[in-house]
């Protein structure tokens, strides 16, 4: 099992990858870096929503656009 630590890396380097092959990433409909997503995952710790995430694909089916847009637990 992760560490919290470890998950958060995790993360940050799975968006890396995402943002190496072109793919915008969003949250809340603002363009932004793999390190403003894992500090907003990092900062909802304490609150009382998460981060669903939605793939938009293209008709081949490769991922265009990721987005993570706000959800109230």
């Amino acid at each position: 099992m992760l560490t919290l630590n470890q998950a958060y890396e995790s993360l940050y380097f799975e968006l890396k990858e995402y943002e190496r092959l072109g793919i915008p990433i969003f949250m809340e409909g603002y363009l932004v870096s793999p390190l403003q997503i894992v500090l907003a995952h990092m900062i909802r710790e304490t609150g009382v929503y998460t981060y669903m995430r939605d793939y938009e694909m293209n008709e081949e089916g490769d991922v265009e656009k990721l987005g993570f847009h706000k959800v109230h637990q």
